[in-house]
């Protein structure tokens, strides 16, 4: 069964110069992509910088629109996870509030279980109770982003998307973060859409593969399978970057 399925996704960004901010280009950040992620898995999504990983998310999420194609989603309650578990925080609420923001939102304000909720959560994501009544400067850095995970699974959602979740924390605590977001996987049933720069991660957490090259994707695979036998000669430049993968 499919999760999300994108046909032919475009967006395309001005380049804008001058005073007059005249148009002398675009940028095309999406370019004609079309994939399919199936209910239940790890979908990698892999590429350099400005390679249009990140629009691609949001374009799926509904933040960002589409100049054209089509998105399906067989949920109404996706979420996201971000790169930065600090700059994704509000410093001024506390943790209770960050977590149950989300739910209350879904229950029309209402705020009759996030108490619980939220006890139950920082449960999933390893944190003690107590965490509830703290602010995130807190904490260190992976445990603000298992705040952000509590976040996002709070709402029970079937879909996430995982946008650079680990890349700015240390490599030990990167380990501990992803093998968290396994079990949680495992437990709740939900999909990813895991997007890094990082090929390890990649390989570490997704069971299927597409890399990205300046909007398009050049190459999509079983993971082992891209990996042992990339066909693209930028999926090879890629894998060759990096030492005994």
């Amino acid at each position: 069964m499919n999760m999300v399925r994108c046909d032919n996704l475009t967006k395309f960004f001005p380049v804008l110069r001058g005073y007059l901010k005249e148009k002398t280009g675009v940028v095309r950040a999406v370019d004609g992509v079309s994939l399919v992620i199936q209910k239940g898995e790890t979908f990698g999504l892999v590429g350099e910088s400005a390679s249009g990983k990140t629009t691609l998310g949001k374009i799926i999420l509904g933040i960002l629109r589409q100049d054209s194609g089509t998105v399906e989603m067989s949920t109404e309650r996706p979420q996201v996870i971000f790169q930065d578990p600090y700059n994704s925080l509000d410093p001024k609420m506390r943790v209770r509030d960050i977590i149950a923001e989300g739910l209350d939102v879904r229950n029309g304000g209402r705020k009759l279980q996030s108490a619980e909720s939220v006890e139950d959560a920082l449960g999933l994501v390893g944190l003690p109770k107590n965490a509830a009544d703290k602010y995130p400067h807190q904490f260190s850095g992976g445990e603000r982003q298992r705040i952000a995970i509590a976040r996002a699974v709070i709402t029970k959602p079937e879909f996430i998307v995982c946008d650079e979740p680990v890349s700015s924390l240390d490599v030990t605590v990167q380990l501990q973060i992803l093998k968290l977001l396994k079990t949680i996987q495992k437990e709740l049933g939900i999909t990813y859409l895991f997007i890094s720069h990082d090929l390890r991660v990649i390989r570490y957490m997704c069971n299927r593969v597409a890399v990205m090259k300046q909007g398009k994707i050049v190459e999509e695979a079983a993971t082992e399978v891209l990996y042992s036998k990339p066909s693209d000669p930028y999926t090879k430049l890629l894998l060759s970057s990096i030492l005994n993968i």
